[in-house]
């Protein structure tokens, strides 16, 4: 018999039942160290004061009112959003998911009113995650994603990930934009390296095409800027962002440039829920706590500290662990046992990973994680070695 929740999920059998900070408590009292935040969500760790605050001021003024009116507090974070990247204006959604789905209109929008509506395709990259709607599945068009849910959306070329050549032989009278991850976050914690992200944004120039870039996973502080992107020195002319721009609140949002969003007129595209005045309360003040130097540069001071611990850890344990991924506080342990192996494993240790391909295990822990629970993590991490460790005795 079928159960009330559809089963698509392996779940663990953890039921949390509250969270301090880069902890969550398990209904029977054990205290786990998460260094997953719920995949990179809580960006700011759980029941943090201040977006408590937001987040009740609001609701005890306003819940929903829908996109047929102004909406304050939308307004606001959409400026700050603006003020602090490349953008010009920014759409409101619930989820990356969605936000995929408006890059990609977005895209084919912008040729279809430049009078070629042929350019509809759009290239993306082997290993790659856009989210699990028609046309983000097809975008990443890996088996796993699509086998079964056929006839795929067409106007995605794959290729291999981090291979700029390949994308100039791709290049046809039919391609609308490129579209890519700075750091693939399911792929296994790809890093693309500066020079070629810097190369993507010349072909894109050269060729008058569009880049869009996914900064689901990778955004909002996580490489200690706050957007990934920032560190090559290059700017997209469409960005899809999400996850920690809510602190655990749902909300997404794609940013563009005038340019790009010049065919999304009234009509076009539009949300029920996106950009309702919950959700952009809590943005606003995640935006305020994270987008400053300082909080930055602690991002960057604590994500030099993990890694060196962590280095040490595979060191340590050669047998389990073989190398370090990632940039600030997007990192991922490349494993010699499956990857779910070890998160559960790290599950009897109560520290909380996250699997990904390319046989690694995510570390995404809150941006303001303490030095103390650093420090825990090293010994939980060591600990779950241990274990897989004897299990192989």
């Amino acid at each position: 018999m079928i159960s009330s929740v559809l089963p698509t999920y392996n779940r663990a059998p953890l039921t949390f039942v509250k969270g301090e900070g880069a902890w969550l408590i398990e209904a029977d009292g054990r205290r786990f160290l998460d260094l997953g935040a719920g995949i990179a969500v809580a960006a700011l760790g759980h029941a943090n004061p201040t977006l408590v605050a937001a987040l009740t001021e609001q609701a005890q003024n306003l819940w929903h009112t829908s996109n047929l009116y102004e909406i304050p507090q939308q307004t606001a974070l959409a400026n700050a959003l603006v003020e602090a990247s490349f953008a010009d204006t920014v759409f409101f959604t619930n989820s990356g998911t969605e936000a995929c789905e408006l890059a990609v209109k977005m895209a084919r929008k912008y040729w279809f009113d430049k009078s070629e509506p042929e350019r509809v395709e759009i290239l993306t990259f082997d290993g790659s995650f856009h989210g699990r709607s028609a046309a983000g599945i097809a975008a990443a068009g890996s088996e796993k994603m699509t086998k079964g849910f056929g006839p795929l959306v067409a106007g995605f070329v794959h290729l291999p990930f981090g291979d700029t050549e390949a994308v100039k032989e791709a290049l046809s009278d039919k391609t609308a934009a490129i579209l890519i991850e700075p750091i693939q976050g399911e792929g296994g914690i790809r890093v693309l390296p500066d020079a070629d992200l810097k190369a993507l944004r010349a072909i894109c120039d050269e060729a008058g095409i569009l880049l869009i870039l996914d900064e689901v996973q990778c955004g909002m502080g996580r490489t200690g800027r706050l957007f990934a992107h920032e560190w090559a020195g290059i700017t997209p002319d469409i960005m899809m962002v999400a996850k920690g721009i809510g602190g655990g609140f749902p909300i997404g949002a794609v940013l563009a440039t005038e340019n790009a969003a010049s065919g999304m007129t009234a009509g076009t595209h539009g949300s029920t829920y996106g950009g309702n005045p919950l959700a952009c309360a809590v943005g606003n003040a995640v935006m305020r706590e994270i987008n400053t130097p300082e909080f930055l540069a602690e991002v960057n001071r604590k994500a030099n500290l993990l890694r060196q611990g962590l280095e040490g850890l595979v060191a340590s344990h050669p047998d389990v662990f073989t190398e370090v991924r990632g940039m600030g506080l997007m990192l991922g342990l490349k494993c010699v046992p499956a990857p779910g192996d070890v998160v559960a494993a790290g599950y009897q240790n109560e520290v909380i990973t996250v699997p990904a391909a390319d046989n690694v295990i995510r570390l995404l822990p809150p941006l303001n994680l303490t030095d103390e629970d650093i420090a825990q993590a090293f010994a939980r991490l060591d600990a779950t070695a241990k274990t897989i460790e004897n299990a192989l005795l």
